[in-house]
């Protein structure tokens, strides 16, 4: 009896379960941590206040080039634009890949931070605009540094190769297409697992999030040319108007969604941007659409995409003006985010242990957009978890409010509590390396 009872007495102690390998191993990682905290946050201030948009990320490669090669990484520049490989064998093991994408958006930041980016430049289609990392390319970047330093510092406690990889133009859609088509998994190795972390505007400090299987959408670009025929805008009737036809199309594109696609599939057709005209009194000769698409199935993608370019045509018959030129734009298409799940489950199993069960969150999955998916298309099982980025001040307060005052990704008010962010992004990138490569 009594040692039936010291049996049930020691299932229940905290103390009964053995701690993994890597949780062993988390104060030397934490200590490494806080060794580097300081440089770190120098060097996220630094690319926050520099950020470059998309195929501009010249500074920023260089910068990520130079922090490998101070590390011992056999680094390769220029890999499908300003993309960068560093390579730090360690023996044998597997190879992991560690990404992070280095391009801002095309963004005036608002945040009041003393900090703020002041960065103004020609885009690629020469218009001035402001420049921001407002989807928090800059957390990424210094946390990809920071593993890596972490991660050298401890080299007498993993085996394997480090595969780190710092991308271009993850915003636009053509990096990870372009690195790939470079020759990436030809010319270096081709990983055994891939790992990413990506910033979350609405989730507090200390939360990881994670999703197995479909984790983010297909994403289409498309560019609408309505064509009529011009005219004085006290006489429609001698013309074709093609803001009235414009108008049309934008409201036909919405039954898309609500009455072709089967209700249980996820499909978002946006008009992000409408361009018509050049005076009150002047009915324009066209109007240009672009607009965004988002779906999870590769089937559904088609038939919205073919449906998009119907209702264009049969709007253009209806009102008799010219055939719309309706253009799919490939080179910036994003195929979904599909996390392997074995992976996922290994990673985020080892995040409960580390960081405790409450702060690692199960969600759903988003119709965001983001190429590291390209790389799990190549045959490499990914894994792709969210950081919580916002001060636990500021997100109860959010939350009191309705949760309406937080900014999202892309807004000009994103602003990420920095330190705590990269120490978290850090810690947790660097457990999930070494819970694939640690010396057991």
């Amino acid at each position: 009896m009594r040692s039936a009872m010291f049996f049930a007495l020691l299932l229940t102690c905290p103390f009964a379960s053995a701690q993994s390998p890597v949780a062993k191993l988390m104060p030397k990682v934490d200590e490494r941590i806080d060794a580097e905290s300081a440089d770190l946050h120098k060097l996220y201030l630094h690319l926050h206040q520099n950020p470059e948009l998309s195929l501009q990320e010249a500074a920023s490669a260089a910068r990520m080039a130079k922090e490998l090669e101070s590390l011992g990484f056999a680094v390769t520049k220029n890999i499908g634009g300003h993309g960068v490989v560093g390579l730090f064998k360690n023996g044998p093991g597997p190879t992991i890949l560690v990404r992070a994408d280095m391009d801002a958006l095309p963004v005036t930041e608002k945040t009041g931070a003393t900090y703020a980016s002041l960065v103004r430049v020609r885009d690629r289609f020469n218009n001035d605009t402001g420049v921001m990392h407002a989807c928090g390319h800059d957390v990424h970047m210094t946390c990809f540094v920071g593993t890596a330093r972490v991660l050298v510092a401890l080299k007498d406690q993993w085996s394997g190769t480090l595969m780190f990889l710092a991308q271009p133009a993850e915003e636009i859609g053509v990096g990870a297409k372009a690195m790939i088509a470079d020759g990436l998994f030809k010319r270096f190795a081709k990983p055994d697992f891939g790992l990413a972390l990506h910033c979350d505007a609405l989730v507090p400090v200390g939360t990881v999030s994670y999703t197995e299987g479909l984790a983010l959408a297909n994403v289409d670009t498309v560019d609408v040319i309505v064509k009529g025929r011009g005219g004085h805008g006290a006489a429609p009737h001698t013309t074709v108007d093609p803001i009235v036809l414009a108008a049309k199309i934008v409201l036909d594109l919405q039954t898309i969604s609500s009455r072709e696609v089967n209700p249980t599939d996820p499909v978002v057709v946006t008009v992000g941007s409408i361009h018509g005209g050049t005076k009150h009194n002047i009915i324009p000769n066209e109007v240009k659409l672009q607009l965004t698409v988002r779906s999870t199935k590769d089937t559904v993608r088609d038939q919205v995409l073919k449906a998009i370019e119907r209702k264009c045509k049969a709007a253009a018959i209806g009102a008799n003006a010219p055939e719309p030129d309706v253009r799919v734009n490939l080179d910036e298409a994003t195929p979904s985010t599909i996390n392997d799940v074995k992976l996922t489950r290994r990673v985020t199993n080892l995040f409960r242990e580390v960081l405790g069960t409450d702060n690692v969150v199960e969600r759903a999955p988003i119709l965001g957009g983001e190429d590291f998916g390209r790389y799990g298309r190549e045959g490499v099982p990914i894994c792709m978890y969210f950081l919580g980025t916002i001060d636990q001040e500021r997100y109860d307060a959010a939350k009191t409010a309705g949760g309406t005052s937080l900014p999202s990704m892309h807004a000009d008010g994103y602003l990420p509590a920095a330190k705590p962010s990269v120490k978290q992004g850090v810690r947790t990138l660097t457990a999930a390396v070494l819970e694939l490569t640690i010396r057991k």
